[in-house]
């Protein structure tokens, strides 16, 4: 005989509308591209492909600029490998950046929020210049003062060196666990607002939730080892406003814990695109933006029980 248990979500998690998260866990792949708002376009695709769509809208834009002489400005997340590839297209098809600005989205900061150097394997910006800038060749490259990362100089000014450039022609994202977008965590006191006054919030260092410490401790640059104590417990980010002001925004859904099956961003993806647009989930923001959203199959599939897995 089969009982029910009825308990409410722990306080840690960071979006807990009951009603909301039964209704999306129910979503099925075949609805996941459906929306109400037309110029929220949701597209599922083969996983070997995502990275080259990635790679592919990266370039594309940089040679359209440089075709036409004309400035390009990025919000790059986190630089995975895909950056290599970027760099091997510029520099095999030979197109002059001299006009490429981009901007690192986010970087990780210590308890006192010290902000991390550009030097420490580990960040961000070491990562967007060693797999992006410095792969590209001499001649090519834009002058370093095109590529920026927040540091404790210039997060207070961050959000207006991004709106002097022009604002961002297009902003790359892809949501954590928490739902965050960048590292604008649902639950990080520096963000703690209502939904109007949060969308026209700038850079700041943040508290980052422990679930994106679980989250990051996956990563190669931490192990892929579970090593939650390794992985900084702040850092820097844009905010909403950036986001909100840039002219296009590529979001990506696409992890999976190293190509298994296993994904914990299956839920957060639906809770993203089909629940409630609030800062308590922070990438469904781009409901109500003009944004392209690429989810991978494995993301895409139904949330299904399987009594046969364990961890």
């Amino acid at each position: 005989m089969k009982t029910t248990f009825a308990y409410k979500p722990s306080v840690w998690v960071p979006f807990r509308d009951q009603k909301e998260l039964e209704r999306v866990r129910k979503i099925k792949k075949t609805e996941l591209t459906r929306h109400a708002n037309a110029k929220f376009r949701i597209r599922i695709v083969k996983d070997d492909e995502a990275d080259f769509i990635f790679a592919t809208d990266m370039f594309y834009r940089i040679k359209r600029a440089s075709d036409a002489g004309e400035k390009i400005v990025m919000i790059l997340p986190n630089p995975v490998p895909t950056y290599r590839k970027v760099a091997y297209l510029i520099n095999k098809f030979q197109i002059d950046c001299r006009n490429l600005i981009a901007f690192a989205m986010d970087e990780y900061a210590d308890e006192e929020g010290r902000i991390a150097p550009e030097s420490w394997p580990q960040g961000f910006a070491y990562a967007m210049l060693n797999n992006f800038y410095y792969q590209i060749d001499k001649k090519l490259r834009p002058p370093r003062g095109h590529f920026y990362s927040p540091n404790n100089r210039n997060i207070n000014d961050y959000g207006r060196m991004i709106a002097d450039a022009g604002n961002a022609d297009i902003c790359y994202s892809g949501p954590g666990w928490t739902g965050h977008l960048a590292f604008i965590e649902p639950d990080a006191p520096e963000f703690d607002a209502p939904l109007e006054q949060w969308m026209k919030m700038g850079p700041r260092i943040v508290t980052l939730s422990p679930f994106t410490l679980a989250q990051n401790s996956l990563h190669g640059s931490f192990g892929m080892s579970g090593d939650i104590a390794l992985v900084p417990p702040k850092a820097a980010t844009i905010g909403p406003a950036e986001v909100v002001a840039s002219k296009a925004r590529l979001e990506m859904h696409t992890l999976s814990v190293h190509n298994t099956a296993t994904a914990w961003q299956r839920m957060i993806s639906r809770l993203v695109l089909h629940g409630p647009v609030t800062p308590r989930i922070p990438s469904s923001i781009h409901q109500l933006l003009e944004t392209e959203c690429i989810v991978t199959e494995t993301i895409a599939q139904d949330i299904e029980v399987n009594w046969d897995k364990g961890y």
